[in-house]
């Protein structure tokens, strides 16, 4: 498996992903097929786009922070 960072990837390019997701943005925010903004998981904080990560072999959106990364991780555990 390889890892890709999406800090790297455009813009476009991510929201493309969250397309494909089920999921959109208005540019900045991370938003459900609603229109809502997605709130990390871990932290309950709106998800920026420029900041949110994919883990592999999830489709969970998150906050790019240690806690979350931490939490996931801990939630997940047998995934690794």
């Amino acid at each position: 498996m390889e890892l890709v960072s999406l800090k790297k990837i455009s813009q476009e390019s991510k929201i493309s992903l969250l397309k494909g997701l089920g999921l959109d943005s208005d540019g900045e925010y991370v938003l459900d097929s609603t229109g809502g903004k997605i709130l990390d998981r871990y932290l309950e904080i709106p998800i920026k786009v420029d900041n949110m990560m994919i883990l592999p072999g999830s489709t969970i959106v998150l906050d790019d922070n240690e806690i979350s990364i931490m939490k996931y991780m801990e939630e997940f555990e047998d995934e690794f």
